[in-house]
């Protein structure tokens, strides 16, 4: 296909200079895709996220252990609790062992001692563990309270590198669509609707051709491919037979 581009708004235009102008409009998109995929591909993100992951996974942990102190805590109240109760309850016993005078009552009785004596030592036991428990979680969280201000330091820096280098970007991309629009009204309409068309499909719509290869799809054109496309008129841009693109000469 051959694409007129000598129309009203660019009488005086060359081929030449018209197709030049499209590389440059060219140069600014793909400078344009460059800068957004940088964006997107940030090490600052990267490391933003990774400082994030690190603040949930700090917060989730100390939720955690402040669970597991407060449950401790309960569940060591509630052994100190039976324990006084079960004290209390063998004291009674024995006030009534000494009034006791039948052998079977007596042994029954001290048997109901030596159980509670059991229960006692089980209570106590499970208070110890749990005790522990609360000991190390409460170590920890300590530990992790101590890193709280550092890593706050971190997502906050994180978080300001982010921003400055996106905002560079975002003015780079600023500078570069100025350029395009006074670059773009430079160029005739209907050849600029044609590059977009391109662009759309392709990503790089306009390519130089370079011998016989085109630099768009970089595969050789053949020799009667490169005759036809250099024997196009001069106010005319070739596509390139193999990619479509737009080819300047």
């Amino acid at each position: 296909m051959l694409f007129h581009v000598s129309d009203n708004e660019t009488a005086s235009a060359s081929s030449a200079s018209v197709g030049q102008l499209l590389l440059q409009l060219q140069g600014l998109d793909t400078a344009s895709d460059q800068a957004q995929h940088r964006k997107s591909h940030l090490e600052e993100r990267d490391h933003l996220n990774a400082v994030a992951k690190s603040v949930v996974e700090w917060e989730r942990r100390c939720k955690e252990l402040e669970a597991q102190i407060a449950s401790a805590e309960q569940l060591v109240a509630a052994a100190e609790q039976q324990s006084e109760e079960i004290g209390a309850k063998r004291v009674r016993l024995q006030e009534q062992m000494k009034t006791v005078i039948a052998p079977r009552e007596a042994e029954a009785l001290q048997h109901e001692i030596e159980t509670l004596d059991e229960q006692h030592s089980t209570l106590d036991e499970e208070a110890l563990v749990k005790m522990d428990e609360q000991s190390s979680a409460e170590e920890e969280l300590a530990s992790l309270k101590n890193r709280e201000r550092d890593l706050r330091a971190q997502a906050s820096a994180a978080t300001s590198a982010l921003a400055e280098v996106e905002a560079s970007i975002d003015a780079g991309l600023g500078e570069l669509a100025s350029s395009r629009e006074q670059l773009i009204a430079s160029l005739p309409s209907a050849l600029v609707h044609r590059y977009e068309q391109v662009r759309a499909k392709l990503g790089v719509a306009a390519a130089m051709l370079t011998g016989s290869k085109c630099e768009g799809c970089h595969l050789d054109l053949s020799p009667a491919e490169v005759d036809e496309v250099r024997r196009a008129p001069a106010d005319e841009l070739p596509d390139c037979p193999q990619c479509g693109r737009l080819l300047v000469r």
